[in-house]
Order: structure tokens, then C-alpha cells, then sequence
């Protein structure tokens, strides 16, 4: 069966001004606000970088914007998980990573029920 196309949707794409997610704040808010509402255990540093750590221990988030190795390697963000079988592996975002990328890939992460 072939639709016509007055019969199929619109395809609607967004504008300049529904992209402007796609540039970074530079801000750990929404990811932070993320964490705390998974239960996270979240700290703050004197020097203002953030670790959290998920409530099972298996997966770490830091938030690092004035750690001197993490600005040398060009990375904020560093996600840290240690499966409850296998390797543990990293995953590091840039500086000019949106928050929005990072607190989509922590939640795609934590809505498996195993890492």
C-alpha cells in the first residue's frame, strides 16, 4: 500500500533557536540535579570540582573543572564504571560537551538495571 504524500506527516525541523542545547553553558547543573535525584551521593571540593558516586559504588561521575590532570587531557566530565562482571571502563566529555549530552548519556547509562 503506498501513502500519498498529502497523507503522510509534516516533517518538522527544529530552528536555529531549538539548537542553541547543541553549544555548551559550561555549567554541571543539570547533570548535577540528575544525580542528586538518583539518590547519588554527591561532594563538593574546596577547589569547586564535584564527584558523585551512584548509590551501588559501581559508577562514578566527576565533575572537574579545576583539576590540572583532567585540563591537560582537554576533558570536564569523567563517568568511571565498574560492570558487576568485567572490566571497568571510562568515558571522559570536553569542555565544550552540552550538559544535556552528559546527563543523557548518565541516564541511558543508570536505566540499564545492571552496568
Amino acid at each position: 500500500m503506498n501513502a500519498s504524500a498529502t497523507l503522510l506527516p509534516a516533517v518538522v525541523l527544529p530552528t536555529v533557536e531549538d539548537r542553541r542545547w547543541l553549544s555548551s553553558d559550561h555549567c554541571a547543573g543539570l547533570v548535577l540535579e540528575l544525580l542528586h535525584s538518583l539518590g547519588w551521593t554527591v561532594v563538593d571540593t574546596p577547589e569547586a570540582n564535584v564527584h558523585a558516586t551512584s548509590p551501588d559504588g559501581r559508577v562514578y561521575v566527576g565533575w572537574l573543572p579545576e583539576d590540572p590532570a583532567a585540563w591537560t587531557r582537554d576533558i570536564v566530565w569523567r563517568v568511571q564504571v565498574q560492570p558487576a562482571e568485567g572490566d571497568s571502563w571510562v568515558q571522559e566529555f570536553g569542555i565544550n560537551t552540552p550538559p544535556e549530552a552528559v546527563a543523557g548519556f548518565v541516564a541511558a547509562l543508570v536505566a540499564r538495571s545492571s552496568y
